[in-house]
């Protein structure tokens, strides 16, 4: 066990999910904090079993909310923040220890790291289409990296420091079956038209349609065509196309919600 590492979560009902992410960091790391938006499942149940410091809080609409507050309750110098849908392979594990070694030189060098994730949908590991390498910046040293809350698509921020890569896979199952890809679809792009209604820029008319279309378009042919998501097959393709309907569907929504 490294007391040096505390692994931050932010759950919602994910009692289908938390028991294989939580496996896969067991014994290894000094400390789990889970911030649970009252889920209605196991989730808090399962979590406890593996020793992880549970709080129970409301699920807000921006979710990376509740993450950065688990990461402000981490005492560890160094956090690896975790979504409940993602495990920690072996490999990864090993290259995690190597790097937050006191004397590894990589240490002193780099506050934070960025690590290649894999991302499954529709039976397949996702190659092309930008989904890998899937770069996120999860491991950091505590009080060197922060998420702005503001929206749901944004990422961590490391305000100074350098930030490094790591080799190795993280493993990424957002989606169960494709009604979860519908599900988490009809959620994001309802959040983004949400954002939409905050925006003052943003004007609810024909013209502000066709910039989503156009967006969503171009959306597309860089995941599938640029990105070369087709050589994916079906599942690349699904991941394209719904990328880019993800605009114009979310402008619809701020549409509606504005009349």
């Amino acid at each position: 066990m490294n007391k040096k590492i505390s692994v931050a979560l932010a759950t919602y009902n994910e009692e289908s999910n938390i028991d294989h992410c939580l496996e896969a960091v067991k014994g290894w790391i000094g400390e789990i904090v889970v911030v649970d938006g009252s889920s209605i499942d196991k989730t808090r149940e399962i979590a406890l079993r593996y020793g992880a410091k549970v709080i129970k809080t409301t699920n807000k609409p921006i979710f990376h909310i509740n993450k950065q507050m688990a990461i402000d309750k981490c005492q560890g110098d160094w956090i690896l923040q975790l979504d409940a849908d993602e495990i920690v392979s072996k490999e990864l594990k090993k290259e995690i220890l190597q790097v937050i070694k006191p004397q590894a030189p990589s240490t002193k060098r780099f506050v934070a790291y960025r690590i290649p994730r894999k991302n499954f949908l529709l039976g397949r590991w996702l190659s092309k289409g930008g989904q890998y390498p899937d770069y996120v910046t999860r491991l950091f040293k505590k009080g060197k990296a922060y998420l702005p809350c503001k929206s749901v698509h944004e990422k961590i921020v490391v305000p100074s420091g350098r930030v490094g890569e790591l080799k190795n896979a993280l493993l990424h199952y957002p989606y169960p079956d494709f009604a979860e890809y519908l599900v988490k679809f009809n959620r994001y792009t309802s959040l983004t038209a949400e954002e939409h209604l905050r925006d003052s820029k943003m004007k609810p008319n024909f013209w502000g349609y066709i910039k989503s279309e156009i967006k969503g378009t171009n959306a597309f042919l860089s995941r599938y065509i640029r990105h070369k998501g087709f050589v994916d097959g079906f599942p690349g393709l699904v991941f394209a196309l719904f990328s880019g309907l993800h605009y114009p569907v979310a402008f619809i929504k701020y549409w509606g919600k504005k009349k």
